[in-house]
């Protein structure tokens, strides 16, 4: 029996899977969220409604909980070096930093001289004329961008629209030829040991995950060079917890980098009923300390569906097969392109 007492920022559906992963370890959750409907409350031992700069609310946390982590990358990096300070979080915070920027996430990536896309940070509509090379091709806000948000095609120097670009700093980063996506997820333990998922293939829609798929359908240099750059990429950051490196194979074959998510991902929910060990419980056993156990595939080959918005509803009411899981986020409100469930089917 774990006396831990695992401190959660985030609400949504990776804390739920979370606190879910920590029940399963005995290790007791508080998670502290500024949604007052955040679905994790369900399944954590207590919740604390708090704007994440509530220092009162903050320090309520911290005296509760022996060690933390977080859910999503977007929080502010002083206020997790601020509870760092008393309880241990983990990834570490000035990882964050990084990642958090795309400009220094892309930069920290070359330097290990690992391939990404072809890039050029933009601060004024002068500088994607000095970067034409890299048109067609997508401007990013360098900070706080996800699924697709923050995001702007551009084909030509034509589509450059100054009053919607330039109210902040961008990446311009040159189309993909793309061929395939994937993703390699692994968790790193305090004593710098690695458990390391195979590949997962992934299929967007509108910039938003939509498929991922195990094992992926790639050749055995590809994921040898993904396996190997991924564990790279946690070494170098010195990374604890379950992090997720997503990749673009192009036309030609090549493995470039896209991104990197500090935290359980997406594309490896089917990681829960497919495996031995899911992400989310090796990311709580790395962030707690607790005994490695290597993930090993309890079948022969897994799909998930992500059910986004109004999707949700058809699937409410579906009847599911053996070897079909449904989870259901249990998020209050339907918006459009909103995670709102995802469906795992298992192949014997």
């Amino acid at each position: 029996m774990s006396d831990i007492t695992l401190g959660i920022i985030g609400s949504g559906q990776l804390g739920s899977m979370m606190c879910q992963a920590a029940k399963k370890l005995n290790v007791k959750t508080v998670v502290i969220s500024d949604d007052e409907h955040g679905p994790a409350q369900k399944y954590c031992n207590q919740f604390i409604f708090s704007k994440y700069d509530d220092q009162i609310k903050i320090k309520e946390f911290i005296k509760k909980v022996d060690i933390v982590t977080f859910e999503f990358e977007n929080i502010p990096v002083d206020i997790l070096k601020s509870i760092d300070k008393e309880k241990k979080v983990y990834p570490k915070p000035d990882i964050n930093k990084i990642i958090q920027n795309r400009k220094l996430e892309k930069a920290f990536v070359n330097d290990l001289g690992i391939k990404t896309t072809e890039w050029a940070f933009i601060e004024k509509a002068e500088d994607v004329s000095r970067n034409k090379k890299l048109l067609p091709g997508i401007l990013k806000t360098n900070t706080l961008g996800y699924d697709g948000h923050g995001q702007f095609v551009l084909n030509s120097l034509d589509d450059i629209k100054k009053d919607w670009c330039f109210t902040a700093d961008y990446i311009l980063e040159k189309k993909v030829d793309l061929k395939k996506e994937i993703s390699v997820i692994l968790t790193r333990f305090q004593n710098g040991a690695m458990s390391i998922y195979a590949p997962i293939e992934n299929v967007h829609e509108n910039q938003i995950l939509k498929y991922s798929k195990i094992p992926a359908e790639i050749n055995d240099k590809i994921t040898d060079e993904a396996l190997q750059n991924a564990q790279k990429i946690a070494e170098q950051l010195d990374y604890v917890g379950t992090i997720a490196i997503e990749y673009f194979i192009n036309k030609n074959n090549v493995l470039l980098v896209n991104e990197i998510a500090p935290r359980p991902h997406n594309s490896a929910h089917l990681t829960i009923n497919a495996f031995n060990v899911s992400s989310f419980e090796g990311h709580i056993r790395a962030v707690c300390n607790l005994e490695i156990i290597p993930p090993s595939i309890i079948c022969k080959s897994a799909e998930m569906v992500n059910i986004l918005g109004k999707e949700i509803k058809e699937y409410r009411l579906k009847t599911f097969n053996e070897n079909e899981f449904f989870f259901d986020y249990g998020k209050k409100e339907i918006k459009e392109k909103r995670k709102m469930g995802h469906l795992t089917i298992l192949k014997k």
